[in-house]
């Protein structure tokens, strides 16, 4: 009877540590990128642009949110290849370095006010190093976990790379929360909204600490051994897995959901041009929530999709967020805060994690070891890129004085998620594929029987 030793890679996996290292990680490098978020909704349109015209600078402020999207495809191409040739743990700690450095220097960035066109055209500058770096860190730390993991529990491990991920946005808000209410808000405005970013200095620290701690994949150690390392793995993932990235670029798409709560939900919610009137410090808890339960919901989904498969919890995840955006959006229209909250927690603390939490199990789970950073870098942040732009094409549909925001931008939303849902469809299962015929479609999954059997036998060899 076979043993999970003949099918998953030999060597130590440290699949605590690497969990550890992903999620704190992760929470770090996202709560630098969701800081930028919020105060690009929030207080940027009046400080970086001109003012003469709030409904442009809203708009220009959104734009530059998504400009951090176009270098996504660069970074994720160039730190793909370095994950893919060098090794998962260089490409982590060189995002984190790159993330925090550009996170402190839009904290320094001088206003409109006081260099004119300079001001926005240095945060954009920033913005681009930022979405470089952020490009491989959902890959980088999603395939390290993954390859750490003990066979059939890859979902429910992988899955705390997006639990940190929503950890890192709750700080972003949490951050925020208490300066935005406490301080006076032209003191806020003036000089309070730099205090998050310059604090990202704990970044630095804190995660190249515990980055270096973990060692390389077996899975990757094992490629280098035999030789298998590519040269050029983004090719070499064009030619033999173009289908699956093609999967993985519509699947992304679910990037809307987290626009349209956090980014365009807080510009309608508190911009002035909309004439909502929510106070910022209230409409910060409306992430807050939604996120403090995602943290809470993420590893049930990851582990249950280690039982019923890939698939289900991404379509249904995909189906029902999009058809809640319209709820979440007219709750925002009708300045009922209490719904609000409630519509947030269903749509993006709960639902929206049937496709949160088993992405990062089951994108690298479509490709080879030696293109799955680059094949799963690649055609994610190409997904994200089109979401990204988003914001400002819902203010541009839907700007301050129009009719039916909900109807349209929810409408909008809804159209996108059904793509995504139909290219997980699409997708071939993954679950009780072992790791060595990962990526290819071929591959026979084992039965169900002697995959549960398997995967109660790898669950003691779990180590720190």
């Amino acid at each position: 009877m076979a043993s999970i030793a003949d099918r998953e890679p030999h060597g130590a996996h440290q699949t605590k540590k690497a969990t550890a290292s992903g999620w704190i990680g992760s929470a770090l490098e996202y709560y630098d990128f969701f800081i930028y978020a919020t105060a690009a909704s929030l207080i940027f349109p009046q400080l970086f642009f001109p003012s003469t015209n709030p409904t442009t600078a809203i708009i220009a402020s959104l734009a530059t949110y998504g400009v951090g999207y176009v270098a996504r495809p660069v970074g994720a191409f160039v730190l793909g290849h370095w994950g893919d040739t060098l090794g998962r743990k260089r490409v982590l700690v060189t995002c984190m370095f790159l993330m925090g450095f550009s996170t402190i220097g839009v904290g320094l960035l001088p206003t409109y006010e006081q260099v004119g066109l300079l001001a926005p055209a240095l945060l954009v500058a920033m913005r681009l190093i930022q979405g470089f770096a952020v490009a491989g860190e959902i890959s980088g730390a999603s395939s390290m976990i993954l390859e750490h993991a003990p066979f059939g529990r890859r979902g429910f491990y992988a899955s705390f790379t997006l639990q940190g991920v929503q950890a890192g946005q709750i700080l972003a808000a949490a951050v925020f929360l208490p300066l935005a209410h406490y301080m006076p808000s032209e003191d806020f405005n003036s000089w309070g909204w730099r205090i998050p970013f310059l604090l990202s200095f704990i970044v630095i620290v804190v995660g190249y600490y515990i980055r270096r701690e973990v060692d390389e994949t077996p899975a990757f150690a094992e490629e280098v051994q035999e030789g298998h390392v590519p040269r050029a793995p983004f090719v070499q993932a064009i030619t033999e897995s173009w289908r699956d990235m093609l999967r993985v670029v519509c699947m992304a798409l679910m990037n809307v959901i987290p626009v349209v709560t956090t980014i365009f939900g807080a510009a309608y919610a508190v911009q002035p041009g909309y004439g909502i009137g929510f106070e910022k410090d209230v409409y910060l808890w409306i992430p807050v929530l939604g996120n403090i339960v995602a943290v809470l919901v993420i590893p049930f989904v990851g582990k249950l999709s280690d039982r019923v498969g890939r698939r289900p919890p991404i379509i249904v995840g995909a189906l029902a967020s999009g058809a809640l955006s319209f709820g979440y959006l007219w709750a925002i229209s009708i300045h009922n805060v209490p719904l609000a909250i409630a519509m947030s927690i269903l749509m993006w603390g709960i639902v929206y994690q049937g496709y949160n939490a088993v992405f990062p199990s089951f994108y690298p789970e479509l490709f080879p070891t030696r293109t799955r950073v680059s094949a799963m870098a690649i055609s994610q942040n190409l997904g994200t890129l089109v979401t990204a732009m988003l914001p400002a094409v819902f203010t541009a549909v839907a700007p301050p004085g129009a009719a039916g925001i909900p109807m349209t931008v929810g409408a909008i939303t809804f159209g996108i998620t059904v793509v995504a849902a139909l290219a997980a469809w699409s997708a071939r299962e993954t679950y009780r594929v072992p790791m060595h015929e990962l990526g290819n479609p071929r591959a026979e999954p084992l039965a169900r029987d002697e995959y549960e059997r398997l995967r109660a036998q790898s669950q003691p060899a779990v180590q720190g």
